[in-house]
């Protein structure tokens, strides 16, 4: 059979990893509306269908996938519980650890709702291989706003399903130059850094949690980290680091007394895409490497030390270059068994978490009439990482879940990562 798209490095390598573990992730919005479950039923299959988001067939031997359509068959689960956040939580991670069937025509995508008097949330579940944060956020803004305000059959903006890969890394000698460069640092920095113990490598299951910063929490970090001289993203990745350093430096032997953090980048404005007409998957990624943060480390010299090596992946778009880290860990898992493969990346590429960073006013901004939305995201951790930090920009918050590897992290690992964060955020170390 004939497909219609193909699949860029970064979704066959998820292909890759769904094979491990189910590759998820959840966008959850929250308006203050009365639910109607439903009429946002029916908006929601019918807006699926009307873009044409049904019926999706995948190839993954040949790189290669097709929406065929048909109805929307899709999973749209109504939740009670007493406590709305308890009954979040529980979802999320139910969600992160059910696979999607590949193995027939299906709708890449699941739903949930949480009602609450006067308002409710919708989760967004999606099979990760086929779309990344921005595509998503315009399809739940699209649901979100239909619901307000039906269109009552009245004509729907084509998606694009089938934009291409743009992942020929060759075509870019100078980008391929500046990467070779740097590939044998990289490989260094992962020889001296701290391996995160998997008490049970076999063990890929999800756990998810939230980390309730206060009101207004984006003024703050964005004064520290003009104070500082760096990014929002920096701020945040230094944060991080030093809320797991405690446990990292326990681990610490030999030569491996580095800490090493992922971070995922949205190439969409890099690529020239804008608006949300393109539904796909257009991401990059870098490391950052630095010396185990000292118990008394303030995060600005944490920061100092993040910028450092963040400007250079910025100035020589090194984001833009993970295809060929992609393709050589696609290789590489090929030549070992599923059971071998499974500790690959916890044996030579020893990330302790990654981020992942969003700003959704850029995408869909409050309203102006004086009501809000809140707004928070889950992603699956997958064998690359046993941590997630999820950080959305909504209004003037900043809201962080974080999706862990309960084979590397307990629940006390957790809380105190998250006591942590808060803390900071809450304290005075971000003015000083």
């Amino acid at each position: 059979m004939i497909m219609a798209g193909r699949l860029n490095i970064f979704q066959r390598t998820m292909l890759q990893w769904n094979e491990l573990h189910p590759y998820n992730a959840i966008h959850v919005v929250r308006v203050c509306a009365v639910l109607d479950p439903a009429r946002l039923g029916n908006v929601i299959r019918h807006l699926l269908v009307r873009l044409g988001l049904t019926g999706l067939q995948m190839d993954p031997s040949r790189a290669a996938f097709d929406y065929q359509g048909g109805p929307a068959q899709c999973e749209i689960k109504l939740l009670s519980g007493s406590d709305s956040r308890t009954t979040l939580v529980s979802e999320i991670e139910r969600q992160l650890n059910t696979r999607f069937a590949m193995s027939q025509r299906f709708t890449p995508f699941r739903f949930f709702i949480v009602p609450e008097v006067d308002s409710f949330s919708l989760g967004l579940v999606y099979f990760h291989p086929v779309a990344d944060a921005e595509a998503v956020v315009f399809l739940l803004k699209r649901i979100v706003e239909t619901y307000f305000v039906p269109d009552e059959g009245g004509s729907v903006e084509s998606l694009d399903l089938y934009p291409p890969p743009r992942d020929g890394l060759l075509r870019h000698p100078k980008l391929l130059a500046k990467k070779l460069a740097a590939l044998p640092g990289m490989l260094l920095n992962m020889r001296r850094s701290c391996r995160p113990n998997y008490h049970n490598p076999m063990d890929s299951q999800n756990g998810f949690a939230f980390v309730g910063l206060p009101p207004d929490s984006l003024p703050k970090l964005s004064q520290a980290g003009k104070a500082w001289g760096v990014t929002v993203n920096d701020v945040l990745l230094a944060l991080l680091a030093r809320s797991i350093a405690p446990l990292a430096a326990r681990l610490q032997k030999g030569g491996r007394r580095e800490l090493s953090l992922g971070c995922i980048v949205n190439l969409r404005p890099d690529l020239g895409l804008q608006g949300p007409r393109t539904f796909g998957l257009f991401l990059g990624s870098f490391i950052v490497t630095q010396p185990m943060p000292a118990e008394n480390s303030r995060p600005r010299e944490i920061a100092a030390v993040v910028r450092e090596r963040t400007e250079r992946v910025k100035r020589d778009q090194l984001y833009l270059t993970s295809a060929l880290e992609l393709r050589f860990g696609r290789r590489m898992m090929g030549f070992f068994s599923t059971r071998e493969r499974r500790k690959l990346y916890q044996k030579h590429y020893p990330l302790w978490g990654g981020i992942t960073n969003m700003n959704l006013n850029a995408l869909w901004p409050q309203p102006m009439d004086g009501t809000s939305f809140d707004y928070f995201r889950a992603v699956s951790t997958g064998p690359a990482t046993p941590l997630v930090l999820s950080a959305t920009t909504v209004g003037a918050n900043v809201n962080m879940g974080l999706t862990f590897r309960r084979a590397v992290f307990s629940p006390e690992d957790i809380a105190r990562i998250q006591n942590h964060l808060l803390e900071t955020v809450s304290g005075r170390e971000l003015t000083i």
